[in-house]
């Protein structure tokens, strides 16, 4: 097993609740939550709602994403000391973008800004 196996295979609809949390602990809500995630991955809204009731991994999550936004290489920054940029591993690089989506969120960045 390689060492993001682990990361792979956690579940989008045990992720989702955290991100909506550390969203709504700065003030901002579950639909900017899903509005930054929808612009990253092309779901729309019941996209992500089905991806949460069928309980997929994040390895399945993005294999079913309809498109990775263009703009998506356009994320840049550090998550969990480590920039996004510099990731080698695709699936990886995704799982991170979507944390830094959800992050800049949080800090309070403006949608316009995060959905660049």
């Amino acid at each position: 097993m390689k060492p993001n196996d682990r990361v792979f295979r956690i579940k989008f609809s045990k992720v989702h609740p955290l991100y909506v949390q550390k969203a709504e602990r700065k003030n901002r809500t579950r639909e900017e939550v899903d509005q930054v995630i929808c612009w990253l991955t092309g779901y729309s809204q019941a996209g992500l709602q089905q991806q949460i009731d069928k309980d997929s991994d994040l390895e399945t999550f993005f294999a079913e994403a309809p498109a990775l936004h263009p703009n998506s290489a356009l994320i840049k920054g550090v998550v969990c000391g480590v920039r996004v940029e510099d990731i080698e591993d695709p699936l990886m690089r995704k799982i991170r973008y979507m944390d830094k989506l959800v992050d800049e969120l949080a800090k309070g960045k403006a949608l316009e800004k995060i959905m660049r």
